[in-house]
């Protein structure tokens, strides 16, 4: 006989001692934004190439008279966000994967981190005081 004390069984835990639900509503918004940008997107091909003549219609008159739509600039918003945060989240899931050093990881998620609020405000500002009359 061995003098150890068997094995109990310890009450699952009550309170998440400062733990917090970061990563499920990150796996939520990667879930939901998905499906959110496949009918932006797949809606803006559509609309593009099919409904509205091709490509080769695209010029800055066609922006211009496109963004003076509160519609199309929400809808070009809308895609842009999701898709920079999307993305942006999805490469900082890898960095925190592959990245082993700490300090390598606080590096590149703040190149990350950066580049992504840069672009978001430059594509808002772009979007909202878009000028038709430069052209």
């Amino acid at each position: 006989m061995s003098n150890r004390t068997p094995n109990k069984l310890l009450a699952p835990r009550s309170a998440r001692s400062g733990r917090t639900n970061y990563e499920l509503y990150s796996w939520l918004f990667m879930r939901i934004s998905g499906v959110v940008l496949v009918f932006l997107v797949l809606g803006h091909l559509f609309i593009m190439n099919i409904l509205d003549g091709g490509v080769q219609r695209i010029n800055f008159a066609f922006v211009a008279g496109r963004w003076s739509s509160p519609f199309w600039q929400v809808w070009d918003l809308l895609q842009l966000w999701l898709a920079m945060i999307h993305g942006g989240n999805g490469l900082r899931t890898i960095i925190n994967d592959y990245a082993e050093r700490d300090n390598t990881r606080v590096i590149l998620k703040s190149l990350l981190y950066i580049s992504v609020v840069f672009i978001l405000l430059l594509g808002t500002l772009v979007i909202f005081t878009f000028d038709p009359n430069i052209g």
